[in-house]
C-alpha cells in the first residue's frame, strides 16, 4: 500500500480495540490496516461530521454497549453503523476520509447488521456527506492518485494483474460457470424489475453477451476484436456464431484459462488470445467489443483508447461497449481523488460519464455514440448474487490463502458496488459507437 502511516496512538483503548489488537492484521501485508493513524483534531472533526451525516441521512450510529452517537434518536428502520472501536474509527476517517472508512472496516472496527442498506444510504447523496459550508475540509480528507497507478503501458499491466491475477480459483468460487465478471441481464417482471437468482445467472450472462454481439453486428465471417478477454466467454459466443476473434488481455492467469476453455470448446482455430495492451493491437475489424474495460483505462488515456477503436475499426464496422458510468458532475468532482477502491481493488481506474465518452469521441476520433441502453438494477442483483456466494464460501476463500482482512475487503467492495447501483449513483450501459457519416443498418 502506498499511503504513509503515522505511529500508533497511545490513547486509552476500548475492550473491542484490545480484542482487535490480539488479532492485528499482518503489518507486512496490510500496513495501513494494521496501523491506526493519529490526529486528535481530525478525529474530532470526523466525529462531528458523522453526527451531521447521521442526522441528515437518518442513520443509527451505535457505540460499544449500545449507546448512540446520535444526539436525536433516528427514525424506526434507520440503517445501522455499529462502531466496535470508535476511537480508531474516527482517527482513521479523520486522517484518510473514505479510505480510512474502508480500512476501518477491514480492521473490524465497524460493521452493520445490514451492510447494503447502510452503504446505499451513504451512496444516495455522496456530494452531501460533507456539508457545503465545510467542503473546504475535503483537502484534509482526500489524497491524489499515485503516479505509479496512472494507466501508462508500463503501469497498466501491473494494475490489471493486481486484481485479475489474484487466483482463477478465487473467482471460480463466486462466479457462475461462464466465469463472466460483469453485469448480467436477467428477465424482468411486469414492473421492469430484474428476476434474479443463482439458477438464472448463467443464462442472464449469455443474454448480456448476446445483446452486445447483436449490437456490434457479429455474425458468420465477422472479424471481431475484443478488448479485455475476461475468462473467454464472450469470445466463445462470438466464435460459435462463425466469427474469427482476436481477444486481448494483460492477465496471464486469464489468458491461460481462456485458452484452455476455448480449446475445450473446439474453437482454437477461430480465437486468438493475445497478451497485449490495447494500444499495441494491429489489424482491422468489422466489430470491436469490450466489456467493462474502459473503467480501467484512466481519464488521461481515454483519447488513446478511443483512438485505438477508431484506428482498428473497418469501414462500416461497429463498436459495442459495456461500461459502468457515473454522473458527469460527480466524475469531475472525483477524478483527481485517490479512493479506497483504487488503493485496494482497481488501481488506476475511473468510471466515465456518458458525456465524457461523447466529448472524447468528438475531440479525438471520427466515431460517435449512436445508441445506448442502461440496466443498473441488473448489476445490483448480479453483485448481490456474487456477494452472497462469496461470503457463504468464506472457508474455501481462506483455504486458498486469503486472510480475514482480504475477505472483509472483498465483502465491502462487492457491497459498496451493489449499493452504488441500488442508489442510482452508478449505472451500467451498453453503448453503440459508429463512424461519423457511415450508414449502419441493423
Amino acid at each position: 500500500m502506498t499511503q504513509p502511516s503515522t505511529r500508533p496512538s497511545t490513547r486509552t483503548s476500548t475492550r473491542a480495540e484490545q480484542r482487535s489488537a490480539r488479532h492485528r492484521p499482518d503489518p507486512q501485508r496490510w500496513p495501513d490496516v494494521a496501523t491506526v493513524p493519529t490526529s486528535a483534531v481530525r478525529a474530532l472533526v470526523a466525529r462531528a461530521l458523522l453526527r451531521s451525516v447521521a442526522r441528515r441521512l437518518n442513520l443509527r450510529v451505535e457505540l460499544p454497549g449500545g449507546a448512540l452517537l446520535n444526539r436525536t434518536p433516528p427514525l424506526d428502520g434507520a440503517p445501522v453503523l455499529r462502531l466496535a472501536a470508535p476511537d480508531a474509527f474516527f482517527h482513521r476517517v479523520g486522517s484518510g476520509g473514505l479510505i480510512g472508512f474502508g480500512e476501518s472496516y477491514q480492521a473490524e472496527e465497524w460493521d452493520s447488521p445490514d451492510l447494503i442498506a447502510l452503504l446505499t444510504a451513504l451512496a444516495r447523496s455522496p456530494q452531501t456527506l460533507v456539508p457545503p459550508r465545510l467542503q473546504w475540509l475535503r483537502r484534509w480528507f482526500t489524497a491524489r492518485q499515485p503516479l505509479e497507478q496512472l494507466g501508462t503501458p508500463e503501469n497498466a499491466r501491473r494494475n490489471i494483474q493486481s486484481h485479475y491475477d489474484l487466483s482463477n480459483d478465487l473467482f471460480a468460487l463466486f462466479l457462475d460457470p461462464t466465469m463472466t465478471y460483469s453485469s448480467a441481464v436477467f428477465p424482468s417482471d411486469s414492473h421492469g424489475e430484474p428476476l434474479a437468482s443463482w439458477e438464472l445467472l448463467e443464462r442472464a450472462q449469455h443474454r448480456k453477451i448476446d445483446r452486445l454481439l447483436d449490437l456490434a453486428g457479429v455474425r458468420r465471417g465477422s472479424r471481431v476484436l475484443e478488448i479485455g478477454t475476461g475468462w473467454g466467454e464472450l469470445a466463445l459466443r462470438a466464435a460459435a456464431r462463425g466469427a474469427s476473434v482476436v481477444t486481448l488481455t494483460l492477465s496471464e492467469e486469464q489468458q491461460q484459462l481462456a485458452e484452455r476453455r476455448i480449446a475445450d470448446a473446439g474453437f482454437a482455430d477461430r480465437v486468438e488470445v493475445r497478451l497485449c495492451d490495447y494500444r499495441s493491437v494491429t489489424g482491422r475489424y468489422d466489430a470491436v467489443v469490450s466489456v467493462e474495460m474502459v473503467e480501467a483505462v484512466g481519464r488521461a488515456y481515454w483519447p488513446a483508447y478511443f483512438s485505438t477503436l477508431d484506428r482498428v475499426l473497418a469501414p462500416g464496422g461497429r463498436v459495442a461497449l459495456q461500461a459502468i458510468t457515473m454522473p458527469h458532475d460527480r466524475m469531475l468532482a472525483s477524478e483527481q481523488t485517490f479512493t479506497w477502491i483504487q488503493k485496494y481493488i482497481f488501481p488506476g481506474g475511473l468510471l466515465p460519464s456518458v458525456e465524457a465518452v461523447e466529448q472524447t469521441l468528438a475531440a479525438h476520433t471520427g466515431l460517435r455514440l449512436t445508441g445506448r441502453q442502461g440496466y443498473g438494477r441488473h448489476y445490483a442483483e448480479t453483485l448481490r448474487l456474487w456477494r452472497e456466494r462469496f461470503t457463504a464460501r468464506a472457508a474455501e476463500v481462506e483455504s486458498l490463502g486469503f486472510d480475514g482482512v482480504f475477505r472483509r475487503m472483498w465483502t465491502l467492495y462487492l457491497g459498496y458496488s451493489e449499493a452504488g447501483f441500488r442508489s442510482g449513483y452508478l449505472d451500467v450501459q451498453q453503448l453503440l459507437i459508429t463512424r461519423l457519416g457511415e450508414d449502419h443498418p441493423r
